[in-house]
């Protein structure tokens, strides 16, 4: 490799800068572990490990960054004008090329802060939502003076290197053939499988922290890119398909209180007939913005910050044990809408492939019901606007509300009391008209930037989560106000749900903790407190409302109704990214890429240390569960 590094020539000005590219790498994953504080990363050999197998990735991003510089050391003559024509190129593009390296790690810092993950399928979509992705930047961070910071560290990078730089760019670059050679060396390290890195190094670390640190951006963000849907039946375990009919049709009868279930084409069908009286009540679902367990003080989080629902919790049926299936608003929006578990891959509301799935706003639909879905912000965002006015809903949005109805805006949307006036409007209009509703309202106030109305709360707007949490709280305290004074509000059955919580960060692939958040079904003319302390899924709440309401229906959901299967039947599912979980009987079986497997412990994460004949059933029931809701989509959806 001496004719591709030696100091006197053309080529060194490659080896500099991948070093200063692989330096500021290393850096900024040092400086990401400070931050992360799991000091178990720090222990030498773990420590060595992460910089080991980053190192890699790194150099594997390196390479191709440099290819650009390669090619046009392969175009410039080396000739007095073919140097200077070089030089003059090259150190432009070396100074673009530092300022967006520095660029992309301060994202990645930014990204970090938010998920407490490498670039994924998240900053995939960012691209798609680049609106509201670079307004929330803007009003939450100082984006002049990061800009400026990263603008003046590349120029002195550029000015301690710039001799360095001048001298390899006049230095001899060799006749064509040997320039040729030299590209073609690194084309085919940009080939190579190092520079594809296998992913079982990286999974051979021992923490989800530790996975995330040795990654590297740019490399996690064309994997991402590449790997936003992914086909089950390829990448994950899977059963015969008899045996994962067999097993899901047990798992959900017994969900079912013992109804029979068949499976036609792929989809589950139960009969479910009410075994109490129907009760034909309007419903409004509330899906609360990124609102954990951690924050409710009814449920051991924090103190005075949400009183109404603590209240609310109190006098309706509160679910202490209830698990998001994700990390993302559009993840919870597909469970409360499809009952579904998280299959690997994008949500399906924003798969091109989205619609003629069984839906909530369905089955109440073919009761009569007008299906109504409310956001603060544009629909477009996540697709919302074609997933739900493509399956029945209609949609009312930021576009919906006239100016002078809004008390306060941002990027994300309305502030939440504003979107809550708007549906409490609705519901005046369609109730005096004889319609029954269903209204579904997405709130967005809970979401960095964190501002809302001044003099709601005693938490000054744009302080940070605590602030939003109290004003979000506070909102739905002056909704329900609101709505008890309307007529209809006797007869409706309002629930408040989160959609996902506010930590990603977590000891394991799929903390429990990182998923749990509050549910309440609230309708005081109707059903009496009561306090569910069992483990709920996210997916469960669909069915469940339908069975206080007392439904007959043909249920084509994988939910069960809770209040009816009792306590024999407890299990959650969760996702991230690529890994996707079954938490019953305090494991949690972790499905991966690969086929891998693992099942840990729910309150430790450790692994189990053998397997047992009941923990072979239970990857059993998680495999049955995922891999046929997997090809239902596929089959189903159009």
């Amino acid at each position: 490799m001496r004719f591709f590094l030696r100091s006197d020539s053309r080529w060194s000005f490659l080896y500099l800068l991948g070093t200063v590219i692989l330096v500021i790498n290393s850096v900024l994953r040092l400086g990401l572990m400070g931050w992360e504080a799991d000091w178990a990363n720090f222990a030498p050999l773990r420590l060595i490990a992460i910089l080991a197998v980053g190192l890699q990735q790194d150099f594997a991003s390196a390479c191709w960054m440099l290819l650009p510089f390669a090619l046009l050391a392969l175009a410039c003559p080396d000739t007095p004008r073919g140097r200077r024509v070089f030089g003059f190129a090259a150190g432009t593009l070396a100074f673009g090329g530092l300022f967006a390296g520095l660029f992309l790690a301060l994202s990645e810092i930014l990204f970090w802060n938010e998920f407490s993950s490498r670039f994924n399928f998240i900053a995939v979509d960012y691209l798609i939502y680049s609106r509201e992705v670079l307004g929330n930047i803007r009003e939450s961070y100082p984006v002049p003076a990061l800009l400026g910071g990263v603008f003046a560290l590349a120029a002195l990078l550029y000015l301690g290197l710039r001799k360095r730089l001048a001298a390899a760019a006049a230095a001899p670059a060799g006749g064509w053939r040997l320039r040729v050679l030299r590209v073609g060396v690194l084309a085919l390290l940009c080939a190579a499988p190092i520079l594809l890195p296998d992913e079982a190094l990286r999974d051979m670390l021992p923490s989800t922290s530790a996975r995330e640190l040795a990654g590297n951006g740019a490399y996690d963000f064309v994997r991402a890119f590449n790997n936003n849907d992914l086909d089950y039946r390829r990448y994950y375990m899977t059963l015969d398909s008899a045996r994962a009919k067999s097993v899901l049709r047990a798992e959900l009868s017994e969900g079912a209180g013992g109804e029979k279930v068949k499976l036609d084409r792929g989809v589950p069908v139960r009969q479910i007939r009410a075994k109490g009286v129907k009760l034909p009540l309007n419903v409004v679902l509330v899906s609360m913005e990124s609102l954990g367990a951690d924050y409710i003080e009814s449920l051991g989080g924090r103190h005075g910050l949400t009183p109404n629902l603590d209240r609310l919790g109190a006098e309706g049926i509160l679910f202490t044990q209830l698990y998001a299936t994700g990390l993302r608003t559009v993840r919870g929006l597909e469970a409360l809408t499809l009952s579904l578990p998280p299959t690997p891959g994008h949500a399906v509301p924003m798969r091109k492939r989205n619609l003629g799935l069984p839906t909530l706003g369905g089955v109440l639909k073919a009761e009569g019901y007008v299906s109504l879905y409310f956001y603060g912000g544009y629909a477009y965002f996540d697709n919302m606007r074609n997933f739900f006015g493509g399956n029945g809903y209609q949609v009312i949005d930021r576009t919906d509300i006239p100016r002078a109805a809004i008390t306060h805006e941002n990027i994300w949307g309305v502030a939440d009391e504003d979107i809550f006036r708007h549906a409490i409007g609705e519901l005046d209009r369609r109730t005096a008209a004889g319609q029954r509703v269903f209204a579904h309202i997405m709130t967005t106030s809970n979401h960095r930037p964190f501002t809302y109305p001044d003099g709601r709360v005693d938490i000054a707007s744009g302080s940070g989560r605590d602030g939003a949490v109290k004003y979000s709280d506070w909102a739905i305290g002056e909704f329900l106000r609101e709505a008890r004074a309307r007529p209809w509000f006797k007869d409706t059955l309002f629930v408040f749900v989160a959609d996902h919580t506010s930590n990603g960060r977590g000891r394991v692939d799929l903390p429990p903790e990182n998923y749990r958040i509050p549910a309440i079904f609230y309708s005081p003319a109707h059903f009496k407190p009561q306090r569910v302390d069992r483990i709920v899924s996210q997916i469960d709440i669909a069915p469940t409302l339908l069975g206080l309401l007392g439904l007959d229906y043909d249920s084509e959901f994988f939910g069960d109704d809770v209040l009816r299967a009792g306590p024999h039947h407890e299990r959650a599912f969760m996702g991230n990214y690529l890994t996707v979980g079954y938490m019953q009987d305090g494991w949690i079986v972790q499905l991966m890429p690969k086929r891998g497997v693992r099942v840990v412990h729910a309150d430790s994460g450790k692994e189990a240390p053998a397997r047992t004949p009941e923990l072979d059933h239970l990857v059993e029931e998680a495999v049955s569960y995922y891999q046929i809701a997997t090809q239902m989509v596929r089959d189903v959806a159009h």
